[in-house]
């Protein structure tokens, strides 16, 4: 059967927003329903903070499928693995986190691209083809086509390798990791800091020289997230489940408690 399409990097590809709903403590079936239901465009499964099995991660990502909702995993860093096992039930992109080396980009993005561009492993009839795929050859340049590698930028030294993380084939977005980022510069938390501004601006144009795509993580307020859209960052973690429940909850509590 036809490949099942990639929402998230359909919106890319057209130059328009994606934007993303955190998943971190929901692990219903519904969940990729409810955030599409809400607007968004990709589920962000976090397995490298939040305490999902590879099985729960896999659940959520045959469940996004049907939906229209790109199901998006982030693995820790030394555990391309999951990965890999992840995209074969069902994930329609891998996020990999402090991608500080172009060496470390290179060996991501093969990791998750079939021969000839990678060296990812075959293992039979994968999700992303409903389980009935093409022939291999056609059905492993279909996937490689749709799959999203995402490569997190959280570290100085990663902005001191941007342009060859952003030349680096295969690897489709550059993803600020703002929360991390500011740690490391010793300004935790000022996602507004000229520092970080700067850092954004050298990521945007890094990925427009080589055809790459922006993003923007632990940035959620009305101020920064629009600059940094304005930027050109298109790739967008809209907030997590805890944060939607939280704010929600206790807006909804606040009011009932005022009343007389």
């Amino acid at each position: 059967m036809p490949i099942i399409p990639n929402a998230s990097l359909a919106r890319l590809r057209a130059g328009q927003l994606s934007i993303g709903f955190g998943a971190h403590h929901l692990r219903t079936v519904a969940t990729p329903a409810l955030a599409k239901a809400a607007g968004y465009d990709w589920l962000f499964i976090d397995m490298e903070h939040g305490a999902f099995s590879i099985q729960e991660a896999t659940q959520l990502c045959l469940a996004a499928l049907p939906v229209g909702i790109a199901p998006i995993v982030r693995v820790c860093t030394d555990a391309l693995d999951e990965g890999t096992r992840a995209l074969d039930n069902g994930a329609q992109g891998i996020v990999v986190p402090h991608v500080d080396t172009p060496e470390l980009a290179r060996r991501v993005a093969a990791a998750f691209r079939f021969p000839p561009v990678g060296h990812r492993s075959w293992g039979g009839p994968v999700a992303s083809h409903g389980f009935v795929p093409p022939a291999h050859d056609i059905a492993q340049k279909e996937i490689n086509r749709e799959v999203l590698v995402i490569a997190m930028i959280e570290t100085q030294q990663a902005l001191s390798n941007l342009d060859a993380i952003a030349a680096t084939p295969g690897i489709d977005v550059l993803f600020v990791g703002t929360s991390d980022l500011t740690a490391d510069m010793g300004i935790a938390g000022q996602i507004g800091h000229e520092r970080v501004v700067a850092a954004y601006a050298a990521l945007v144009a890094a990925c427009k020289r080589h055809g790459k795509h922006a993003g923007v993580g632990g940035v959620y307020d009305d101020v920064w997230a629009p600059k940094y859209v304005q930027m050109g960052a298109r790739f967008i973690l809209g907030g997590s489940d805890q944060q939607f429940l939280f704010s929600a909850a206790s807006a909804r509590a606040a009011f009932l408690n005022a009343l007389k």
